[in-house]
């Protein structure tokens, strides 16, 4: 299998436009060419997980945190990023990333906390208000069925994830004239023509404009295709954290000790316990100091991420719990999840979790 195939597929299921604009995600080392023998998945992309795919003769990592973050100027085998880099390409290793699009779907990295806390009712803590585009494009009635299902097929017309194929349309008349040089599918040159139409309208995910505007193309018989793409500012479903209910509410250091045997930690950081039972949970993984007000905002009983500066502690300010058990911690399971999403996809590729620990943290 190419590498291209394997992009292809991760780049559908996990746009690259859903990466925060800082980030780095994709493919950062490696030829689209290649044949991928074997896959290595990691949360960290480090020299120790560079011999682990020689070892295991892999000849592609994905990991979720991207190697290379900021620009290299040199590659000179000096610092740790330099050195991972120069030893992936002397052994012919391609490195792939999911980074924050991967944190930003609703069945990724913050997911995996839900499913393994056992929480209801999950949604997206902070839903972005972009990425959603809608098409409005003129079909004459013969080719009104062909066109919009061709539109569905290519992923046009889906609303949140509990619905898909769904449009507006509506009759009318179109007018236009061709001129000397047009070859019209109806009508004739010079001449105005009227003709039944109908308006299509759908939504669909912006970075799937050009299969749009392509499979429309395709498919309409007009010469020219009338059609408008208009950005919206809906909320899509993709964003950062999540947000559930357990099934029953928890004595708040009961859920410590499931919180400790789900998602394994030596640290546990947290505000005053203004609260006895907990119910609803807000979660993130990584850095999350930033979703601290919206989590007190949609009425969480407490708030589980990482990197907690010492002055967010106070943003609690008595109205939620904040916890902090660790970067690594929180996304320890990542490596897992995108094995799994491999393997599914993808079940006669050889797929191999890593059992290198790369959490550069130690407790005394």
């Amino acid at each position: 299998m190419k590498l291209a195939e394997i992009i292809k597929y991760l780049e559908q299921a996990v746009p690259l436009s859903y990466q925060e604009s800082y980030d780095n995600s994709g493919l950062l080392v490696g030829d689209e060419t290649m044949r991928i023998n074997s896959v290595l998945t990691c949360l960290d992309c480090t020299e120790e997980v560079i011999q682990d795919a020689i070892d295991k003769k892999c000849n592609l990592i994905i990991s979720h945190h991207p190697i290379i973050f900021k620009s290299i100027k040199q590659l000179v085998n000096r610092s740790y990023v330099e050195r991972v880099v120069f030893k992936a390409i002397k052994n012919n290793i391609a490195i792939y990333a999911l980074h924050t699009n991967l944190d930003n779907i609703l069945d990724g990295v913050s997911y995996t906390f839900s499913e393994r806390i056992g929480l209801s009712n999950v949604k997206i803590l902070k839903k972005k208000n972009e990425g959603l585009s809608k098409l409005i494009t003129y079909v004459p009635k013969k080719y009104f069925n062909k066109i919009q299902t061709s539109l569905f097929n290519v992923g046009a017309g889906k609303i949140g994830d509990k619905y898909d194929q769904c449009s507006f349309y509506n009759d009318g008349i179109g007018t236009f004239r061709p001129l000397e040089e047009a070859n019209p599918y109806i009508g004739e040159n010079n001449k105005k023509t009227a003709q039944k139409e109908i308006k299509l309208e759908l939504i669909f995910p912006t970075f799937l404009q050009k299969k749009v505007i392509s499979v429309l193309h395709q498919n309409h018989p007009y010469e020219e295709v009338a059609h408008e793409i208009i950005p919206l500012k809906n909320p899509n479903n993709i964003g950062s954290g999540v947000i559930g209910d357990l099934n029953d509410k928890m004595d708040v250091f009961d859920f410590f000790k499931l919180l400790k045997k789900e998602i394994p930690y030596s640290i546990l950081k947290h505000t005053n316990l203004i609260k006895k039972d907990l119910k609803k949970i807000a979660f993130c993984g990584g850095s999350g100091s930033f979703l601290i007000n919206e989590a007190i905002n949609q009425g969480a009983d407490i708030y589980i991420s990482s990197d907690f500066k010492y002055h967010d502690f106070f943003e609690a300010d008595g109205k939620i719990i904040l916890a902090d058990i660790g970067h690594y911690e929180t996304e320890q399971f990542v490596a897992e999840r995108i094995y799994r999403i491999l393997k599914k996809n993808f079940p006669k590729l050889d797929v191999i979790l890593t059992n290198i620990d790369t959490n550069p943290i130690s407790y005394y």
